[in-house]
């Protein structure tokens, strides 16, 4: 068990038996009074979010949870189907993928989180390579400082296209490298 203080954004913790995962904490408070930290959460089961405030002794189980490789199959309305090397299926809600529906490719591998044998959510590389579907021309003289425009990356399900902000020289049909954390262009492929 470990105190609030020790508590990270990122961990997952159990609070009223439920595995919920910290978004953001804010600490108040002084030496002499003691800190407080209040957390915005989310429930790792049901996505639920809830805001709570904990002492700086309060103490919290911290979960490990389990990762498997697995590769994206397909899309069966209203679940994603990923399979792992010795062809299990696994089916996830999309409201349980976040920002990774954006990204999802048939065939890509990716990692998927398991919390008491059940998958929960998958977790994608830090890097990708997409082709840009569709971006607007570049605007002659539209070159000062640190221009940027809207390009649609291809994806599985053209319902969740993704738009990534790319620079001016990057037009449709070119492959570029996208960081899936920050959602932002690194470099033309």
């Amino acid at each position: 068990m470990k105190p609030a203080k020790e508590i990270r954004v990122g961990n997952i913790i159990m609070v009223d038996s439920k595995p919920m995962i910290v978004l953001r904490s804010d600490v108040n408070g002084s030496s002499r009074t003691g800190f407080t930290y209040k957390w915005k959460l989310k429930n790792l089961l049901t996505n639920a979010p809830m805001e709570n405030v904990f002492r700086g002794d309060d103490k919290f189980d911290v979960v490990v949870l389990d990762k498997k490789p697995v590769t994206y199959s397909y899309f069966a309305d209203p679940l994603f189907v990923f399979m792992d090397a010795d062809y299990e299926q696994y089916e996830i809600e999309a409201e349980n993928l976040g920002d990774a529906l954006h990204y999802l490719k048939d065939g890509m591998e990716c990692e998927a989180v398991f919390y008491d044998g059940k998958a929960i959510s998958v977790e994608l590389p830090t890097t990708i390579q997409r082709q840009v579907v569709y971006s607007e021309p570049a605007v002659k003289g539209n070159t000062s400082g640190n221009v940027l425009k809207e390009a649609k990356i291809e994806n599985a399900i053209e319902a969740n296209q993704h738009i990534v902000m790319v620079p001016l020289f990057v037009s449709s049909d070119d492959m570029i490298e996208i960081d899936t954390r920050t959602n932002e262009f690194k470099k033309r492929a």
